[in-house]
């Protein structure tokens, strides 16, 4: 006959302690709820102001100079960010890996990789409009290849994305078992196909979450393309060009007098929350995936 374990008497929670644990419960609850109060009140305007005007004549069409007909839609505009957004990403994220994967495989926590580190978050906290002064200084104002064009607008775009793929990759690419490269150089596998062959396949989840949110902080960014890729009527796929976006719609918009064009700016801050949205959902799945997968 096995012998009953004994039980361990826990000492009673004193009235004191539940005092002070429902009062921090309540403190934190009121917290969250005052913290989304002005979320609440953001999406409640953008559905109340820029729902009227998304239709599919809004989205197909693009801006024009009539002032006191058709204004036009965003259609430049949403091209127009795709576009640039996804040129910053071609840049940013291979240079963001590359930089995270120098960190944790090769510098580790030596001087320079600690440097680099450094830079890294002094970069993550730089305004937006300092990323944009700096391109302009440095490819406008010198008029290399032109002046204003949409591939200057993907550099400054890129250069905030940078440390935002860096950091959130390196920090996947820590959570990478040592055991598993430990396994595959000990079989005589060198260095570099452990990289691309192991380490990189298993943290790759991580690494799509962490870009996709840089994206979506890029996509909504206004100051870095107003002194680079500047504001232009009509549509234009041509990167050597100045080219629309929907920031730069609706900061164009949101200041002019006439009600259909301040319509428009509130259409297309929809849009672009929409967007935005979309694109942290799907960062939100993938990683969920990541996380049910063995």
């Amino acid at each position: 006959m096995s012998a009953v374990p004994a039980t361990t008497a826990f000492a009673p929670i004193s009235g004191a302690r539940r005092r002070k644990d429902q009062f921090m419960r309540g403190l934190l609850a009121a917290g969250t709820i005052v913290a989304l109060i002005p979320l609440v009140l953001v999406i409640y305007h953008l559905l109340k102001r820029g729902l009227g005007a998304i239709s599919w004549h809004f989205l197909s069409s693009a801006p024009t100079g009539n002032f006191l007909g058709d204004p036009g839609g965003i259609k430049s505009a949403i091209f127009g960010t795709i576009e640039m957004v996804a040129l910053a990403s071609v840049i940013a994220i291979p240079v963001g890996v590359g930089v995270a994967l120098y960190l944790t495989e090769y510098g580790k926590d030596g001087r320079f990789a600690n440097a680099v580190r450094y830079f890294v978050d002094v970069m993550t906290g730089v305004p937006s409009v300092v990323f944009g002064l700096f391109v302009y200084i440095v490819l406008v104002v010198t008029k290399v290849a032109g002046t204003f064009a949409a591939w200057k607008g993907s550099v400054a775009l890129a250069l905030l994305m940078l440390p935002v793929v860096i950091r959130s990759a390196e920090v996947v690419l820590n959570l990478v078992p040592n055991s598993l490269r430990e396994a595959a150089l000990a079989l005589g596998a060198p260095r570099w196909k452990v990289i691309f062959r192991i380490v990189l396949p298993t943290a790759l989840p991580g690494i799509v979450t962490g870009s996709l949110l840089a994206v979506a902080r890029a996509a909504g960014e206004t100051a870095p393309l107003l002194f680079t890729a500047a504001f232009v009527l009509g549509s234009s796929a041509d990167l050597s060009q100045r080219m629309n976006s929907l920031p730069l719609q609706i900061f164009n918009d949101v200041g002019q007098a006439q009600d259909r064009l301040v319509q428009r700016a509130w259409g297309a801050a929809l849009t672009l929350v929409v967007m935005v949205l979309l694109l942290t959902l799907i960062a939100r799945l993938i990683q969920r995936r990541s996380k049910l997968s063995p």
